[in-house]
């Protein structure tokens, strides 16, 4: 199904946004729980996704908005399906060599995003979608995540067991080309990253380019910086 162009022009709560759509009021599911607020502004243009469901409240879904002469991607959950059909097709060769690939696996009290093992490891990936970009820099999370700290911990936990566990950052904002944890928003999300990088969590960093066709990942990793005394990924004395 097509997308449908509309304005943005209001959002009254982080699910819901009120759109016009040839000059009609509509309202739209917002499927991203993050403030955006630096991206949905009054009058930008942003691309919907009718829904063919009677019975949904909202006729249309809200899927990417124009940024800075790009598309950006709102659809947070599809950050899991970009990096997991990556990994499928082998376009990150940080996790390439796997005979098993599952979405959404169970680990104590937590669902981890993808989990992948071979005869000789198993590997745990949690993805975060980013669409915050500041300065030109990338930053999660554009609002404090109580759950994405949990998950951080989770990783800790599950690497101290045996396992390899890596956070990957996919930036669904096209002009981010370099990443750094939102210390300003979250410092509590941001020492934990610290932690789990000490602990020996992965931490991978990708952006996505994309279309109203469709969304590709580049396969190109990126740079990043997770504070002080830490520049892109080594340590500094």
């Amino acid at each position: 199904m097509d997308y449908v162009r509309g304005i943005f022009k209001a959002r009254p709560n982080r699910f819901i946004a009120e759109v016009e759509v040839d000059g009609n009021k509509e309202i739209a599911h917002v499927p991203n729980t993050g403030r955006c607020k630096e991206l949905l502004v009054e009058d930008a243009v942003v691309w919907l996704k009718p829904s063919d469901n009677p019975n949904r409240k909202t006729k249309f879904s809200l899927h990417f908005v124009e940024n800075k002469g790009v598309l950006v991607s709102l659809y947070s959950q599809q950050a899991n399906s970009i990096v997991y059909d990556a990994i499928i097709n082998g376009k990150i060769k940080e996790l390439e060599g796997y005979d098993y690939h599952v979405r959404e696996k169970t680990a104590d009290n937590s669902r981890i995003d993808i989990y992948l093992s071979r005869e000789d490891e198993e590997c745990y990936v949690e993805v975060k979608g980013v669409t915050l970009i500041v300065d030109g820099e990338a930053r999660f999370p554009d609002a404090p995540t109580e759950r994405g700290a949990k998950h951080l911990k989770e990783l800790i936990k599950l690497k101290k067991e045996g396992n390899r566990c890596c956070v990957f950052f996919l930036i669904q904002h096209p002009i981010g080309k370099f990443f750094r944890p939102n210390w300003e928003n979250d410092p509590k999300f941001s020492q934990t990253l610290n932690d789990a990088y000490d602990a020996g969590v992965e931490i991978l960093v990708y952006r996505c380019n994309n279309q109203l066709e469709g969304i590709e990942l580049v396969p190109e990793s990126l740079d990043f910086d997770l504070g002080e005394n830490i520049t892109n990924g080594i340590v500094n004395d």
